[in-house]
């Protein structure tokens, strides 16, 4: 899509106005961020090719290798890369609170844990370093908050580790502060702000105990305003803010809002799985079953195309489809959608359980009991992920019926 389309597409959602085009304060920056090597890197990374976005990024690395912001590059692709393999950017997993008490099991390697707390390290001591020269390095402070701020992400979404995440979170936040305070106009600084001003305003008041972050404030249209201008005018966040927009949208229930904001950037990466699987999602959400089931079916026949994607990971698609399948009653194609997600061999065990639970719950409709209670001992099997084993267990012992 040519870029005059996309910009086209932000402004009638709201995301852009007119007289703002994408790149207007692009020199409120690391002058980095606009080297066109860092563009095709991040061009790559939106569409999931996180093997051709690493490359480019290790290039600009081993070319400016004291840079901070270049290694905040490959932190970006080391960790969502390993995020995506986990399954953790179905966002469908954080779309309510359940997901801070429900501990899920992830398998990251060692050898890629070690990696991303390399990275992370040396982004945050390589910006030290300078503001030890320059306090006022606003560069350097916005990338040590941005690889704090991804760093968070990884101890909430695979450590559990709220207390660390928050502290990181904040962190992040006051480093993106002072950069706001030295130039007002360096918007990429907003998006860590917004992210940690919704996020905390959304904690329930024991957690933020918990956490070791009471007393902090948080204001969730304050975020969202920051979030909003961050995806208008940011250099290297707007995409990551629209996303967290969506996200956080769509958690409080705006649906039509997270999906108008979605398909800007459906519109922008066509082909990043990713995009096209939130837009289903949203659709699903929104209570509009039949349009999410053809997004569904539309993004599973879109994988089946040579190159299309770059390897999507079908069992998300196939277990959204079989929940919007679900709500709509077909519950034959619904049943055939989870055994679909429950086989697929890159799916995570995670998903793969509760896929197992769901199938055994649409075979006990269809009157197949014994292959009901196939699906029930697999999703209740004592090894791996374990938290619909109680839930299969029950129905073990008495068939679904339905609600």
């Amino acid at each position: 899509m040519k870029v005059r389309s996309v910009v086209v597409s932000l402004v009638a959602a709201g995301i852009l106005t007119a007289s703002q085009p994408v790149w207007a304060q692009a020199h409120h920056t690391n002058p980095l961020n606009l080297d066109p090597i860092v563009r095709e890197g991040f061009e790559r990374f939106y569409d999931l090719d996180y093997d051709g976005a690493l490359q480019r990024f290790d290039r600009v690395e081993a070319a400016h290798p004291e840079d901070p912001m270049a290694v905040g590059y490959q932190l970006l692709v080391t960790l969502y890369r390993e995020l995506y393999r986990q399954d953790l950017l179905d966002t469908t997993y954080y779309a309510h609170d359940s997901f801070i008490f429900n501990k899920r099991e992830t398998n990251v390697s060692p050898a890629a844990r070690q990696r991303i707390e390399e990275l992370t390290n040396k982004a945050v001591d390589l910006a030290e370093r300078r503001l030890k020269i320059d306090p006022k390095d606003k560069d350097a402070l916005f990338a040590r908050g941005y690889a704090k701020g991804m760093h968070a992400s990884f101890a909430t979404l695979v450590d559990h580790s709220f207390s660390k995440a928050a502290k990181e979170g904040l962190s992040s936040r006051t480093d993106s502060e002072e950069v706001l305070k030295i130039d007002p106009d360096y918007v990429d600084a907003k998006m860590a702000m917004g992210i940690q001003q919704f996020a905390v305003a959304s904690l329930p008041r024991l957690v933020r105990i918990m956490v070791g972050i009471f007393g902090v404030g948080g204001n969730k249209e304050k975020g969202l305003v920051l979030l909003r201008d961050c995806a208008a005018r940011g250099t290297v966040t707007s995409v990551e803010s629209r996303t967290a927009l969506s996200l956080f949208l769509r958690h409080d229930g705006r649906y039509g809002e997270a999906l108008g904001v979605t398909q800007t950037l459906v519109a922008q990466y066509p082909h990043d799985y990713l995009f096209r699987l939130e837009e289903a999602n949203l659709l699903k959400d929104g209570g509009t079953g039949m349009r999410a089931v053809d997004s569904y079916r539309a993004v599973i026949a879109d994988a089946h195309k040579n190159g299309y994607f770059i390897e999507p990971r079908l069992h998300m698609a196939y277990y959204g489809l079989a929940e919007a399948e679900r709500g709509q009653n077909l519950i034959h194609d619904a049943a055939d959608h989870y055994l679909a997600a429950a086989s697929a061999p890159a799916a995570s065990d995670w998903v793969k359980k509760r896929a197992q639970l769901n199938a055994g719950q649409m075979l006990d409709l269809l009157g197949r009991r014994d292959d009901a209670v196939r699906q029930y001992q697999l999703a209740s099997a004592p090894i791996g992920d374990q938290s619909q084993a109680d839930e299969a267990r029950k129905y073990l012992k008495k068939p679904y019926k339905g609600k």
